[in-house]
Order: C-alpha cells, then structure tokens, then sequence
C-alpha cells in the first residue's frame, strides 16, 4: 500500500543512501515525513553498490547479512514481507578459516560441528569456547540488546550504564578477552578477528564487540541471493512504492541554517532545497569538516571530526575466474603468519607491509549466477592502514595485486594467475574519493572504548537542531546491524506527524523486534543451522 503525503507536516533530508541512509528514509516516510534521500553516486547503496564486468558481479562493500530481523523490520513498517522482495538464505559455514600451514578451520553451523573443530585443534579448549560464548551472551544482553538501539546525547545516558560496562569488563580489549578463555594461537586468532569486520583492531578495541559471537549464534550468517545490490534494489522498489524520492548524482555541499536550525541543503551546483530536518549518513567527520558551518557546531564535535582516531583502511581486489574453486568456502578469513605484529603495522604505524591476511568472498557458492556459467566471482579484501601512511596507491596497487593474486595461488586458489579474466581494484584513495571517507578510512572513526556510546559521533546532531546522524561513524557503530540500528535510534528521538501517524501505522506491522528471546547457553542445539531457514518468509 503506498502512502498519500497530502497531510505531512514535514520534510525531511537524507544525505547519503548507504545502509543506514535508505534506513532512515523509510523509517521517516513511516513518521509521516515526505522523504528525498539524495547521494552524490550514481547508483543507491554508498559502500553497497554493484560492480558489473562482463557477466560477472561483484559487490562493491559489505559481503555478510547478520541480524536480518532488521531487514525485516524496514520492510514490516509498510506491512511487507522481506522475501517478496529479496531472497535472503542461511551461510554455512560462517567463515572457514585458512592458515599459513595450510590447514582450516570451519566456524558456524551446529554446535557439535564447531566442537568437533576445535577438537582437530585443541581439545582443551572445547571448554574455553563455551564460556567464551557464555561471556558473549552476558556482553551481547546489555551491548545489543539494551544499548544498540538507545540514543547516547547526553552525559547522563552514558553515566547511567557505566556500572553495568565495568562489570562486563568493557576496559579490556577484545584480544584480552578471548585469551582468558583460549589457549592455543589459532583459535585466538579465530575469535578476535571480529573487530576487524568493524573497522576495530583486536589489540585495541573494547570487548564489548565480542557480542558479535553471540550476535552470529542467534541469527546465523546470511546471504541476498543476487548480492548486495539484490538487498538493496528491494529496499529502493519499497521506497518509490511509499513516496521517498530519490535523487543520484546529487552532491551535497553544505546543510543550511536558519536561527540555529535545519533549513535544508545546497548542492554542489548551487541548488537550494528546503526541509525541516536533515539526516546526515555521510561520514560524520566529513560531515562537521566540511558541510556544516563553525557558527552551527558545538566544541565537542570540531574536536572529534578533527581529533578522532580512524580505522584502518582497505584494498579491495575483485576478480572474476573461468575457472570454479568448488572447495572453497563462501567466506574465508586467509591468515598469515604474521598477526599482532601485522596489525601493528596496519593500525599504529602505518606502513604497508610485504605480507598480509585477507577476506575472501566467493559469492558464486551460493549463487553461481553472480558470475558467467562455469566461471567464480571473487571480492578479496586486505587490511591496510588509512592514509595517514602516506601510501601512493597509484604507484603501487598494481605491484599490490600481484602479490595477493600470487599468495592465493600458491595457496587457497591454485592455478589464480592463469585464470583471471576480470580485475580491478578499489583502494584508501578510492574511499575518499567516492565516499567522501575521512583518511580513506574504511569503517569511519575507530570501534575503541573512547569512542564508542556518548563519546561516539552522536544520533542527534551537534549544534543544530533537527540534523541528525547515522552510519557506521555514529553511534553504535559500523558493520550491517550498526548502521540499521543508527537509523532505529531515530525512532526514538525523532518526533512524529500526528496528522499522518494513525493512518501509516495502521497499514503496517509492530515497529519493535518481536524476536526478543534469546537461546540460552545450556542449549546444545543453540549453534544449529536448523533455526536459521530464510528470513522475511
């Protein structure tokens, strides 16, 4: 059913149609706002666009879909159903991991699997992965749960929840953590990269990402048959059947004010549009550098968008194959030899180093239509540091591929050099020159504990009234769930127009997460694959 705007009592402005932009497009058209979500690409989805190259198809950005009942929720505000739109299916295993003695490593899939894993490596650590996941759980009830969705403006939200951060043991790093649970290198290595999918350095970042153990364990590991871009060409059918209009290829240059609030935004070629609140899904360090005047900013946001501390960044290589690795996993964390002393390298001094680890996406393992019949589609991604290094990517992301296309075929991808048909590659450079991302950075500012919550770029923005913020540099954070739950946020410190609220809300389904319970660890079955079947059926 799509919604008459006759009787809205506000516009409002999305800059950005990432994620977190198209979340918070629909979740305004759903308040009663007539809704314009502008961005200055030519396709929606920001980081989630769509690379096309002779048959093959590769998605630009995010790979991995957890937490799909928040999908599902962006659908249900219009009494819709995800799967009438996209197809989204269960991943297993989650990730295989390879290491640089050649052995795996399957994580994901039912409990007795993921034991019968760790065994092959350690059986003595069978016991510290359990109360590994028991301390996710604890982390993933406050951090999740509680805290994902609540709005962090303001001193005393931050103060009221510091009990309850200390007694999790937020102050330790996730390294820290897993290591009081696990013993042998490999399995730690396993369970702490999980901040790196975040932007976040293990050795550095707060354990309270470690809820993402439990986060995987409740939802599983999902995958939009057709990519990313499948997930997001249903979202954008959803918006133009209510209302939001779409406007590409539209850059905006600064947001306008008037008395200390929102009036609307000019565009890079001088265009003027008026609303009453703007969203901002831009990086929110580009946002407070350059598109809001000093006079509209509080201290505190001059000083994070200049002072914060940045993730790292990233080279992704994509290649197409006509040969087809049938062996190989959908998702595979590639280790090498090197880990502390690597990330080191990455985060603290920024230096390309000669080695690496990498992300490899085969999404032809679940959808051979992602590449030419007979042919795999593959997406490779390598931490880098951001540039703050001072790397010339242009001189040297050629002799960067190579290195990785030569790993990989002594290794996971036998025969890769002889085979590539499709290549080309996005770099730090590309990141801020397309997305507009501070140093490059691939996840915006870094998931540590002095940036995170209140100390976080905040929801509600600062300095002006009705400009609010989302994406993977506000608060909670970045990765799929973070940014839909930036949108979700809003929901509760963003009035609603009363004039249309009756009749939207009553066409549509409960706004709130009905899939609030929660398995519990004394459940064997609790890392089944049996639960997690097609999500929006």
């Amino acid at each position: 059913m799509a919604h008459n705007h006759s009787e809205v009592s506000g516009r409002a402005i999305v800059i950005g149609a990432g994620f977190g932009g198209i979340a918070s497009a629909l979740r305004f058209c759903a308040k009663g706002y007539s809704v314009t979500l502008v961005d200055k690409g030519d396709q929606l989805g920001g980081r989630a666009r769509v690379f096309e190259r002779n048959g093959f198809i590769f998605d630009a950005g995010p790979t991995v879909i957890t937490a799909p009942f928040l999908i599902d929720e962006l659908f249900a505000l219009f009494g819709k159903k995800t799967s009438q739109y996209v197809s989204i299916v269960p991943v297993t295993p989650w990730y295989r991991f390879y290491f640089h003695d050649n052995t795996t490593f399957d994580y994901g899939g039912t409990l007795e699997a993921t034991l019968e894993e760790i065994k092959k490596i350690s059986p003595n650590d069978v016991i510290g992965y359990q109360n590994l996941l028991a301390t996710s759980e604890s982390i993933f009830d406050i951090g999740f749960t509680q805290l994902s969705d609540e709005p962090f403006h303001n001193p005393l939200s931050m103060i009221r929840q510091v009990p309850n951060l200390i007694r999790l043991g937020c102050y330790k790093t996730v390294w820290q953590l897993v290591c009081e649970h696990l013993e042998h290198e490999k399995l730690r290595q396993a369970f702490s990269i999980q901040p790196l999918l975040v932007g976040g350095n293990p050795f550095d970042t707060t354990s309270i990402y470690n809820l993402i153990h439990f986060l995987e364990l409740k939802w599983g590991v999902h995958f939009a048959i057709g990519g990313m871009g499948a997930l997001v060409n249903g979202l954008k059918k959803l918006m133009l059947e209510n209302g939001i209009d779409i406007q590409l290829n539209t850059e905006v240059k600064s947001v306008v004010s008037k008395n200390g609030k929102v009036s609307g935004i000019e565009t890079s070629n001088g265009d003027l549009m008026d609303c009453d609140v703007v969203v901002s899904n831009a990086d929110p360090a580009f946002l407070y550098r350059k598109m809001i005047a000093k006079k509209d900013q509080t201290l505190s946001a001059r000083l994070k968008s200049r002072h914060a501390k940045f993730s790292m960044g990233l080279f992704v290589l994509y290649f197409g194959t006509t040969q087809k690795y049938e062996d190989v996993a959908h998702h595979t964390i590639w280790l090498g030899k090197r880990y502390e002393s690597l990330l080191n390298d990455i985060f603290h001094d920024k230096v390309l180093a000669d080695d690496f680890s990498l992300y490899v996406h085969r999404p032809t393992a679940t959808d051979p239509n992602m590449a030419p019949e007979g042919c795999d589609s593959f997406y490779v991604l390598a931490p880098v540091p951001n540039l703050e290094s001072n790397v010339d990517w242009e001189t040297v992301k050629n002799k960067y591929s190579d290195k990785i296309v030569n790993a990989l075929s002594e290794t996971l991808l036998p025969g890769l050099s002889d085979c590539i048909v499709e290549q080309f590659c996005m770099t730090p450079s590309d990141f801020q020159c397309d997305y507009n991302s501070i140093n490059g950075a691939g996840f915006s500012i870094a998931p540590t504990l002095t940036q995170s919550a209140y100390f976080r770029f905040h929801n509600r923005g600062e300095g002006l009234k009705n400009l609010f913020v989302v994406g993977a540099g506000s608060h909670p954070g970045a990765g799929l769930p973070g940014v839909l739950c930036s949108a979700k946020v809003l929901d509760k410190i963003v009035p609603e127009f009363t004039g249309d609220d009756a009749r939207v809300r009553s066409c549509g389904m409960p706004l709130t997460n009905t899939d609030t319970t929660k398995p519990r660890m004394n459940l064997p079955s609790r890392l089944s694959g049996d639960n997690h079947g097609k999500y929006g059926s």
